[in-house]
């Protein structure tokens, strides 16, 4: 009895926290239906799509995506940036959430491009990290030695974590996936990470 019992826990754990992180995002995603008028919002013809407003989003990303790439798009989006920059505020936010960005989806970015071993929280035991960078300027000079910008995730919410400068040669790069670093951090060490393939 206990055995099925575990085994039915092992089985639906997994799907029903899936289907319950779809639904968070599906719901969240329809909040961008608000953007239409209400004369063409599925509502106005006696129907309710869930799910609408996540191909909503994606249009909205991919027609984004489109005017950014041409001349014209760029030349109105340095005016947008450069209207930004002057509201003070708004400037500061937006150029740290810009930068940020920049860093983890530029193609040449090297933000979360490595995993890293590394020892935390003390000398005496290793906890997986991944390099964002390394530092410069002013904070290199006092540091001495070459470090490495390290974000170390905790487990098993790995979109909190902590940032770290970490000499260089007290590192060890491995040679396994961002994603399978992931899925190792978030099963606290059950699923254990494949080598990259050759």
């Amino acid at each position: 009895m206990k055995r099925y019992l575990l085994t039915g826990i092992v089985v639906l754990i997994p799907m029903v926290i899936t289907l319950w992180v779809l639904q968070v995002i599906v719901t969240t995603l329809d909040q961008t239906l608000f953007l239409l008028p209400p004369a063409l919002r599925p509502e106005a013809f006696g129907m309710h799509i869930p799910g609408f407003g996540v191909l909503l989003t994606l249009i909205i990303v991919l027609l984004t995506g489109i005017i950014a790439a041409n001349f014209f798009g760029r030349r109105l989006l340095h005016l947008g940036e450069q209207i930004l920059n002057k509201i003070p505020i708004v400037s500061s936010i937006y150029t740290s959430v810009k930068q940020v960005s920049d860093t983890l989806f530029s193609s040449s970015g090297q933000a979360f491009r490595k995993v890293l071993l590394i020892r935390y929280p003390h000398g005496n035991s290793w906890t997986l990290a991944f390099q964002t960078g390394i530092p410069q300027g002013l904070i290199a000079e006092h540091l001495g030695e070459p470090h490495l910008n390290v974000y170390v995730p905790t487990t098993p919410n790995p979109t909190s974590g902590f940032f770290l400068m970490v000499p260089r040669s007290d590192v060890v790069e491995l040679d396994i996936s961002v994603d399978d670093a992931l899925k190792h951090i978030i099963s606290m060490g059950v699923v254990e990470p494949r080598s990259k393939p050759s």
